[in-house]
């Protein structure tokens, strides 16, 4: 072998085109297919370290937002419970004292 071949290591396996029923469906599968090769050549541009830290980044950011829905989740639970009592001890009252609005009205003048 002289050095000018290139030897691929790690041939892709070409997979067939799934039989496309349209030009559409053809379209898309190439359109896939081109952007899958566009995003492996942009990785092959970065660092190892750089990927390793981004995909580290990248699941901290997520856990950051699931501590913080976590806990938004919890104060509304805990506002709920807090209402839910309020709105309890509102009815165990409205049974102690007597009516406001009886069988008779009282018509009341304004002058």
């Amino acid at each position: 072998m002289s050095e000018n071949e290139q030897v691929n290591h790690n041939p892709e396996v070409e997979t067939p085109e799934e039989n496309p029923k349209n030009p559409v469906e053809s379209f898309i599968y190439h359109q896939r297919r081109a952007l899958e090769h566009t995003s492996k050549a942009l990785e092959a541009l970065l660092p190892e370290g750089f990927r390793e830290h981004g995909a580290s980044a990248s699941k901290e950011f997520i856990k950051s937002f699931q501590v913080l829905v976590d806990a938004a989740i919890g104060e509304i639970e805990k506002a709920t419970t807090r209402v839910e009592d309020v709105a309890g001890d509102k009815d165990d009252d409205d049974n102690d004292k007597p009516s406001t609005t009886g069988k008779t009205k009282v018509k009341v003048q304004v002058e």
